[in-house]
């Protein structure tokens, strides 16, 4: 198994479907990278609908809605959202990222951490 790493997936949702729909479509994004990519979500955010940088081909789109991951996952299975985003209809967009200044914090993080040792009964005696 190969070295977790922090990942950042940001998606645009088609504007042409319910808020409902909208709403399912990003919670089956979060599932599929909690279960499928067994991902651990560390921030989810939704930004909503808003103009897009560039039209769509044929200019069907101006506008999408849009949600934000970053999680940390396995780098074999990040191909697994990516297929799945390729095959979903209701994602117009997508784009993952793997976040390094992330991983260096959680190092850092973690080497700051320092274990006690444990008192023997000889020392608390004292």
């Amino acid at each position: 198994m190969a070295k977790v790493r922090f990942y950042e997936t940001m998606i645009v949702v088609k504007p042409d479907l319910t808020e409902d729909q909208r709403n399912a479509m990003v919670e089956k994004v979060k599932n599929f990278i909690e279960v499928k990519v067994e991902g651990k979500i560390q921030e989810e955010k939704r930004w909503g609908m808003r103009k897009l940088a560039y039209k769509t081909p044929h200019g069907k789109y101006t506008e999408g809605d849009y949600a934000y991951f970053i999680y940390e996952a396995d780098p074999e299975k990040v191909n697994l959202l990516e297929n799945f985003f390729k095959i979903t209809q209701d994602v117009m967009r997508f784009m993952t990222l793997r976040r390094e200044d992330l991983e260096k914090k959680a190092i850092k993080k973690e080497s700051n951490i320092t274990v006690e040792e444990p008192v023997t009964t000889e020392e608390a005696a004292e």
